[in-house]
């Protein structure tokens, strides 16, 4: 059988244990998968006229990192605009808007993406702060957290908006202020889409290309697979043209969304997309959100926030989420459910548990998403129910604070911020933990979620104390929440997560171990090469 690919000289690190494989090469088969394990004479023997050799020159090997949680379509969608995220003060925020105005040609609109709200300190969250400097202008500003936006005034305008609204999504909302007239925030997805709807859009090429650019840029920092929690719009056509392109340098495991109101036909729909794929990707899995965020007071909590916000639930009737959760388990359809608040957390695993109840395939393995603040009695219950605790560190990391002073601690108080992302106690529980970027709200290079989870300090400055360094997991244990951890919440823990014989070749290559770098010095850990199915999808120069 000839070899596609032949490493050697390789160190090939075993997530499972934490060392290193006796095996110094390894040679991967033309369907994909690793053939050979060995020194580097016998392994090099394997090689053929067409196969790719690459010397390692003692490069680390591992399993191919794996973002448990990302938006590919959406981030090269949202990415496109004035970057906010740098931004830690309301003047900061102003003078890149005008920035951007100035560069505007009449008419034009200006997107922004990954605005902060502690920039508005203990103010309100509202666009009045930079209605001088947006005069006339339509702009849409999206916030961190991806669930609500600030839109100016001009944008209110062309998109109708000039009062409150009810729909479907129950925590979704036009903020007005005491006289009824909109304050510029809206919150979820329903509401920002009022405005997103006559904002001009991207052409088909444009959004294509914008795709292809960031999955390459994941690609070059080490990924080699994604669980994808969304597939709207025409997500699965881009996936499509681009497989079928030969572009598409992930494996990417698509969930598409559940959103309030979906009636048996929807269930069914969803069901039957089970299964479509190409080459390298497929949906497997249905994504529902079961709360929104604390930052903006949309999360489901079990007492309110400090602004008594933080109440319901992101469905109208939760019992309706129950009842879906029960009809895919039997269908033996995974899920997936963004929970971030406590009560939304509890009501997801008392839904899977009344699920399992009733029959289906008890292999079938369901997530939560998220997972911000969840008391004690709430931890062991992920081990016993068999349900994937998926989570993003460095959200911990950049949008809190060690001394609680952030929007989303205050919002909590002492007491619930102090159990944020219970990453620990949750391995301690024997819960099987997933991590992920969430991109676009936090960077997706892997090495930066895998040092978040070690430190748990904010990125940009990592002089500051961390938050809740006693829910930092081990290095080896975040390499697992990347590897072995999203292997087996895809139910392919025997052909990934691994570097085993029969094994899919999808491989990340780093110049440094993971293992004993310093946390702080992990993300600038030169990515060398990544492979899937044993084809190369980044190559460093020089290698």
């Amino acid at each position: 059988m000839s070899s596609r690919l032949v490493i050697h000289s390789a160190r090939l690190l075993d997530p499972a244990t934490g060392g290193f494989l006796a095996a110094s090469a390894l040679a991967v088969g033309e369907d994909g998968r690793i053939s050979a394990l060995g020194d580097d004479r016998e392994v090099r023997a394997l090689a053929g006229a067409a196969t790719t050799v690459v010397d390692l020159k003692g490069a680390v090997v591992t399993p191919g990192l794996v973002d448990g949680h990302v938006h590919p379509v959406t981030g090269a969608e949202l990415t496109g605009g004035l970057d906010l995220s740098a931004c830690t003060g309301l003047g900061d925020v102003r003078e890149a808007l005008a920035r951007e105005v100035r560069a505007l040609r009449r008419g034009d609109w200006l997107f922004a993406w990954g605005l902060d709200p502690n920039v508005f300190g203990d103010g309100p969250v509202g666009v009045a702060p930079f209605d001088t400097v947006l005069d006339g202008v339509p702009a849409f500003l999206l916030l961190f957290d991806a669930h609500s936006a600030l839109a100016s005034r001009r944008a209110l305008e062309l998109a109708g908006i000039d009062g409150p609204r009810v729909f479907a999504q129950a925590s979704a909302e036009i903020v007005c202020d005491a006289d009824g007239r909109p304050t510029g925030l809206l919150q979820e997805d329903a509401a920002c889409a009022l405005v997103e709807r006559v904002a001009p859009q991207p052409t088909h090429a444009e959004r294509l290309e914008r795709l292809a650019s960031a999955l390459d840029a994941m690609a070059a920092a080490g990924l080699t697979g994604g669980h994808v929690m969304d597939a709207n719009g025409d997500s699965l056509d881009l996936f499509t043209e681009l497989d079928a392109a030969g572009r598409l340098p992930l494996r990417l495991r698509v969930a598409p969304w559940c959103q309030p109101g979906t009636d048996a036909l929807g269930v069914r729909e969803l069901i039957s997309l089970q299964g479509r794929s190409g080459a390298l990707w497929q949906v497997a899995g249905v994504k529902l959100f079961m709360d929104g965020t604390i930052d903006n007071g949309t999360a489901w909590l079990e007492r309110p926030d400090c602004h008594g916000e933080s109440t319901h639930a992101f469905w109208p009737e939760p019992e309706a989420y129950a009842e879906i959760i029960g009809a895919l388990h039997r269908a033996g359809v995974p899920t997936a459910t963004h929970a971030i608040g406590d009560a939304a957390v509890r009501h997801v695993l008392d839904s899977v548990e009344k699920a399992r109840a009733t029959g289906g395939d008890p292999a079938v393995r369901h997530r939560v998403e998220h997972i911000e603040t969840v008391p004690d009695d709430t931890l062991r219950r992920f081990a016993e129910l068999g349900v994937v605790a998926s989570m993003q560190p460095t959200h911990c990391c950049d949008f809190t604070r060690a001394d609680h002073t952030d929007n989303w601690s205050r919002r909590l108080g002492e007491e619930r911020a102090g159990r944020a992302w219970r990453c620990r106690d949750l391995v301690d529980s024997g819960a099987t933990v997933v991590l992920g970027s969430d991109w676009p709200i936090a960077p997706f290079p892997p090495l930066g979620v895998l040092a978040g989870a070690v430190h748990r300090r904010p990125t940009r400055d990592l002089a500051q104390p961390p938050h809740g360094p006693e829910q930092a997991l081990t290095a080896l244990e975040a390499l697992r929440g990347l590897t072995t951890g999203a292997a087996y919440a895809a139910g392919e823990e025997g052909i990934s997560g691994g570097l085993a014989l029969g094994h899919r070749a999808d491989l990340t290559v780093l110049a440094a171990d993971p293992l004993t770098t310093p946390a702080a010095e992990l993300p600038d850990v030169p990515v060398l090469l990544t492979a899937v199915d044993g084809r190369l999808t980044h190559r460093a120069p020089g290698l």
